[in-house]
């Protein structure tokens, strides 16, 4: 079926969070059966929330409802996940090991859910379910050749700049999610590696900045926000060191203070770096401007306008 690309209105608001509303609902009843069955028990309370939300979903497409109608295959996708996880415990092939560890058993439910995501996406022709196949296919990714540490994150960064790839690829609505988990796997390994020293953060502001320029070049604006979050965490650092301190900065709180009672009186020390007060004013005033800026350049270069997000 051909892509919808929703138009976000108020009734698309309410069909949305109905929707996810009624998806927390289920398995939140999952949760309080869990503690009244056995494994077998509740794969088929799973089975059943599965069932319901997977034929409502299809009630809604034979009456040519596709946003609602997709909204309950995103829900019933996650269904399918939640099931599986349970079915594969009653049968012993899940059990609770950590990433480190090896489990065909996990590996096989990663796999099953994106084969989910992937049908359903194509019946139903609702973009949103590519945010769930998008995200899964990472984490059966990095849980099939890493076993975390440094090997992930260069492995996340590989796929986040292949999810790039394929945004700029594929022109359907869905291709929004590929960019914005792209930019998510791109930018988390950068602070993974990069977050501790002035000149780590300065090269994170320089991929914050190649952020915007890709917002400009792919005409999506996830792009510019993940690179303002940046700015934004740079520029954190560099005034205070971390959001705590800022906020005692900016309500001039400044550093902080322990006290010890001694017989001569109370002896104060400093436990933190000394803020002045007009620091976080001044760092956040001149990020605004450059962030207007930006903005400004973005306009000039008549680049592509951004695209809603699916």
């Amino acid at each position: 079926m051909r892509e919808l690309k929703p138009v976000w209105t108020s009734s698309t608001f309410l069909v949305y969070t109905g929707g996810l509303t009624v998806l927390v609902g289920g398995l939140s009843a999952l949760g309080y059966l869990a503690t009244h069955y056995g494994s077998g028990g509740i794969a088929g309370w799973a089975f059943l929330v599965l069932a319901v939300l997977y034929g409502i979903a299809h009630a809604f497409r034979r009456a040519g409802r596709r946003i609602a109608a997709g909204i309950f295959a995103f829900a019933s996708v996650i269904a399918w996940g939640v099931f599986v996880a349970y079915l594969f415990q009653w049968w012993g092939w899940l059990g609770h090991e950590s990433f480190q560890h090896w489990s065909w058993g996990r590996l096989a439910l990663e796999l099953l859910i994106v084969v989910a995501a992937v049908d359903d996406e194509r019946r139903f022709g609702f973009p949103f379910i590519r945010l769930i196949s998008a995200v899964v296919l990472w984490f059966f990714v990095i849980d099939l050749i890493t076993s975390g540490g440094n090997f992930t994150a260069a492995v996340t960064l590989v796929v986040g700049l292949l999810y790039l790839a394929a945004g700029r690829a594929i022109e359907a609505p869905s291709s929004f999610w590929f960019h914005l988990v792209g930019g998510l796997l791109i930018g988390g390994p950068i602070l993974f590696w990069w977050h501790t020293s002035d000149a780590e953060w300065a090269g994170v502001s320089i991929v914050a900045l190649v952020f915007v320029a890709l917002a400009y070049a792919t005409g999506r604006s996830s792009w510019a926000v993940l690179g303002t979050i940046g700015f934004f965490l740079a520029t954190i650092h560099y005034v205070v060191g971390s959001p705590t301190q800022l906020a005692q900065g900016a309500f001039g709180a400044g550093s902080a203070q322990s006290c010890i009672a001694t017989t001569a009186g109370e002896t104060c020390t400093s436990t933190g770096p000394s803020i002045s007060g007009w620091s976080p004013a001044l760092g956040l005033g001149l990020l605004g401007f450059w962030l207007v800026l930006l903005g400004l350049l973005g306009r000039q270069l008549r680049a592509p306008a951004d695209s809603p997000p699916a």
